[in-house]
């Protein structure tokens, strides 16, 4: 499973990432940064498109996308 991590200070609280994510799995998290705007968080099943990281106008958004294991003799 991929994961969203989001640098909650740089984040602006805009909700692009909302809006973009193809699974609907990022919303408001009801946490506030120091600065004062409302953080975004993870909620759900992560596809790792990183739809949302490339929307970021704020790069406050990391994804990181699970590895496939193989299976099989080596």
């Amino acid at each position: 499973m991929s994961r969203v991590v989001f640098l909650e200070e740089r984040c602006k609280g805009c909700k692009l990432c909302v809006e973009v994510c193809p699974v609907g799995i990022l919303r408001p998290s009801g946490r506030y940064n120091r600065q004062g705007y409302e953080v975004m968080e993870m909620a759900g099943v992560c596809t790792g498109c990183a739809s949302c990281a490339i929307i970021c106008p704020d790069v406050a958004i990391r994804v990181f996308k699970s590895g496939k294991h193989k299976g099989g003799a080596a």
